[in-house]
């Protein structure tokens, strides 16, 4: 546009506010541009709390700004990330309050295969960089699990599949968690199930399962690309529960299937997984029993066998036990004839012990210590005068007078003292006489306790002959007479005592009482 310098002449030409030219230019460019798609590379994505969605599309010499509305963004199978290469479809437009044109966008898609690729690979580089496919993470599957969790489409043919392979291998309780398996739904509605699974208690009222199956059909990249989104990896990483994903054929690979513990090429296959057949289990449980019936058979053939070789190596029982019994009668007969020997020496002992404490003996030393008592006491009243006769004479002396109330107060300090040493005296003797006594008492049972006599009350008998002990039968038949004491008396056997009082010549053969 060329300058005007002439007034006159500028008066001439229109003039417009800033907005009713930006508008202008809003309606000029919607009119000629409508709706558009354009190719490129995306730039740079923002994503305020408002929901909607900032990028930027460029190629190799320029940049357009885009915008999608919050309600379009929600609904994009495939959400636009920095590299990706996508056809977007909109309208142009322009936004005055920046003087920039933009391009409102209503769906936008990723530019064929070699871009989906590319962000897969993106996505798969950043997950194993954070260690989420280490197999140090993946963890064992139950053997025989009473619970599995399948997550899935209810009404497709990929349930039906698995509760039919499970029925004929090994039945078990399923619980179906039902998502969308396509969809802009599906990645968030499998990443809420496989965390509502491991929410659930164990045990509970609704038990938490101890196996999970996440599967899905065949399908295209595009159809199975919820499965390849970032929630659903880390969500199956995050599993507590061990997980077998089951996501297309055995030629389809998603993200899910690197982070699972098992990838299952098809949904029957991850029921195979699950549990064992039921009825080579029973056959290999069978098999295992009849081993270890053999097994502890033989183990029990050898052991009797090995007990019947150690029992002929051992001697016969008679033999370990004529020695012993051997010696137990050569003790047994020794035995009387040493308690016989042992209760002699034992009365000899108590006889010399007791020889002292006679009756008659224990009188005279009491008299006799009484006879030195007495002569004590007399000897007492002529020693007690002499000493108050010094007492006076020193007290004279040593006063120069003699004071009567004096001498008697001395004489009753005297007394005091006489009679604290005569109680004295006579406590100590009735002690040291309840003391002997006692002595005496004591021997007097302990002669009662050795003497023969308490073995006579207990069934015993002693026999004398000619006035000896007899404690053989040689003894007893050479005897002319047998004296038996008993613990109530003594019998005469033999001789004339025993005899009864007729002639010799009509007395019948008595004969030896032993």
């Amino acid at each position: 546009m060329d300058l005007i310098d002439d007034p006159a002449e500028a008066g001439n030409s229109p003039e417009f506010s800033v907005t009713e030219l930006s508008g202008a230019i809003k309606r000029v460019i919607e009119g000629e541009f409508g709706h558009v798609r354009i190719r490129g590379e995306v730039g740079r994505v923002s994503r305020p709390r408002s929901g909607h969605v900032y990028l930027d599309l460029k190629d190799d010499r320029s940049v357009i700004s885009g915008v999608m509305w919050k309600g379009t963004a929600s609904r994009l199978h495939t959400q636009p990330e920095e590299g990706m290469e996508v056809i977007a479809t909109g309208r142009i437009t322009t936004f005055g309050g920046q003087s920039k044109y933009q391009i409102v966008i209503e769906d936008i898609k990723p530019a064929g295969m070699g871009a989906l690729m590319a962000l897969l690979e993106k996505r798969k580089g950043m997950l194993q960089a954070e260690g989420l496919f280490d197999e140090t993470r993946k963890r064992p599957l139950p053997y025989l699990p009473d619970i599995i969790g399948v997550v899935t489409s209810p009404s497709g043919a990929v349930i039906r599949d698995i509760l039919h392979r499970l029925r004929d291998r090994f039945p078990r309780k399923v619980l179906i968690w039902p998502v969308a398996v396509q969809g802009e739904r599906c990645a968030a509605d499998v990443a809420r199930a496989i965390a509502g699974f491991n929410a659930m208690t164990p045990g509970g009222a609704l038990p938490r399962p101890d196996l999970l199956i996440v599967a899905r059909g065949g399908g295209s990249v595009e159809d199975l690309w919820g499965f390849n989104e970032e929630i659903v990896a880390r969500a199956a990483a995050a599993s507590d529960i061990p997980l077998i994903s089951a996501v297309g054929h055995e030629t389809d690979t998603t993200l899910i299937d690197f982070v699972s513990d098992r990838r299952a090429p098809t949904p029957t296959a991850a029921a195979e997984l699950a549990v064992p057949v039921r009825h080579e289990l029973m056959a290999w449980l069978g098999g295992q029993g009849a081993r270890m019936s053999q097994a502890l058979s033989t183990t029990l053939i050898r052991r009797r066998q090995r007990l019947v070789d150690l029992g002929r190596a051992l001697p016969r029982p008679e033999v370990l036990v004529e020695g012993p019994r051997q010696r137990l009668d050569v003790l047994g007969d020794r035995l009387g004839p040493a308690l016989i020997a042992g209760v002699q020496r034992r009365k000899v002992k108590l006889s010399e012990a007791s020889g002292s404490l006679r009756p008659a003996t224990l009188r005279r030393s009491v008299m006799t210590a009484r006879r030195d008592l007495d002569k004590l006491s007399a000897r007492l009243a002529p020693a007690l005068a002499r000493a108050v006769a010094a007492k006076s004479d020193r007290f004279t002396t040593r006063t120069g007078r003699f004071d009567p109330a004096a001498l008697t107060a001395q004489t009753v300090t005297a007394r005091r003292d006489l009679d604290r040493l005569t109680s004295g005296i006579v406590r100590a003797g009735q002690g040291q006489t309840q003391t002997l006594r006692r002595k005496i008492d004591a021997m007097d049972r302990l002669r009662e306790t050795l003497s023969y006599k308490a073995t006579l009350a207990r069934g015993y008998a002693v026999v004398r002959g000619d006035g000896d002990v007899v404690t053989t039968k040689a003894g007893a038949k050479k005897a002319a007479s047998l004296e038996i004491e008993f613990a109530d008396g003594k019998l005469t056997v033999g001789g004339k005592a025993a005899a009864p009082k007729k002639s010799a010549a009509k007395a019948p053969d008595q004969g030896s009482l032993f």
